[in-house]
């Protein structure tokens, strides 16, 4: 029986902006306090980039780290996916700055909008690409520049947020490591729950939208909860169903970034012990799909991963989208 053709990552990077927004500074600008934000979200900081910072500089500077930790050149780059919702503008997609940021011309070049979700998007999609044979190798980036879109009277929602893109190079493995099993799904009836409701067709920029803060992000913060646990753990267990995979076999579980309580409940769902759950929430906030291949360059630096480790992750956000995935290193 011939051993199913599967992907892996030869290469991952990350970037975040110098400038750190604390808790502390939070108390100054709303009525918040450290312990409140702390105890709730998990977080104690997030990084928060330049007003001449656009998500495609944040995107090269991880696709250049990424493709120096993999000890290639950009030439070796023949696809560009950029994962994210908050693009350096409409049109063109930011995938294509990027392409004339490394001077690739002609390579394909897009984006996929899946919210946090992205990433676990993105590498199905560079699974396919790779496999069909429509790509040799991938750079797949998932960036989102969050505080530019959050509504800093909102204090609700302003605590939870940050900036920061992530990298990944994808190839074909040529051994039995790599990407195991993806399961993705959305639901599109509960988009009013977190969404951004002017900007695009359904509601164009005008004075009044702008006036009345529709350009920033809206949350219902206590539904999102409850959906994003059922459906992270739902996700989680089907992707391990569909590598043949038990939660024992886990040894690294990376969830989404996005609230320490969703976290817990979700390593709580699954039964997976607390030691194998990589947190970092607390030193960038929720920087949606940059969270987890961040978390992955984190623990790759760290040494976590040893030939033949599994790695679970999954996610959940607007849309809503979620997505779980499964990889053995």
């Amino acid at each position: 029986m011939t051993e199913k053709k599967r992907i892996k990552i030869v290469g991952t990077g990350f970037y975040v902006p110098d400038q750190i927004l604390t808790n502390a500074d939070l108390e100054k600008m709303v009525d918040t306090s450290d312990e409140w934000i702390t105890s709730r979200s998990g977080i104690k900081e997030r990084h928060i980039a330049r007003a001449d910072q656009a998500t495609s500089d944040m995107c090269l500077e991880a696709a250049r780290r990424a493709i120096r930790n993999a000890h290639l050149e950009p030439s070796d780059i023949d696809m560009i996916i950029v994962t994210t919702v908050t693009p350096d503008q409409p049109l063109p997609s930011t995938a294509c700055f990027v392409q004339a940021g490394l001077g690739l011309p002609n390579i394909p070049a897009f984006d996929i909008a899946a919210a946090c979700t992205g990433f676990i998007y993105g590498l199905a999609v560079g699974e396919g690409m790779i496999l069909s044979g429509a790509a040799r190798r991938v750079l797949l980036l998932s960036a989102e520049m969050l505080t530019k879109v959050t509504n800093w009277k909102d204090r609700s929602t302003c605590v939870l947020f940050g900036d920061g893109a992530g990298a990944a190079i994808l190839e074909e493995s040529r051994d039995e490591s790599g990407l195991l099993s993806v399961f993705l799904g959305a639901d599109g009836s509960l988009s009013q729950l977190l969404y951004i409701p002017a900007g695009g067709t359904r509601s164009p920029a005008s004075v009044q939208t702008v006036a009345e803060n529709h350009h920033t992000i809206i949350m219902k913060g206590n539904e999102v909860f409850k959906y994003a646990v059922k459906r992270m753990g739902e996700s989680a267990e089907s992707a391990l169903k569909k590598a043949g995979l038990t939660k024992d076999q886990v040894d690294v579980f990376i969830p989404h970034q996005a609230n320490i309580r969703i976290i817990e409940a979700v390593g709580d769902r699954l039964k997976i012990p607390r030691e194998k759950v990589y947190i970092n929430i607390e030193r960038y906030g929720n920087v949606s799909a940059a969270t987890i291949p961040i978390a992955i360059h984190e623990l790759r630096q760290l040494k976590r991963f040893k030939p033949g480790s599994v790695m679970l992750m999954c996610a959940f956000g607007g849309g809503f989208t979620w997505g779980a995935a499964t990889y053995r290193w």
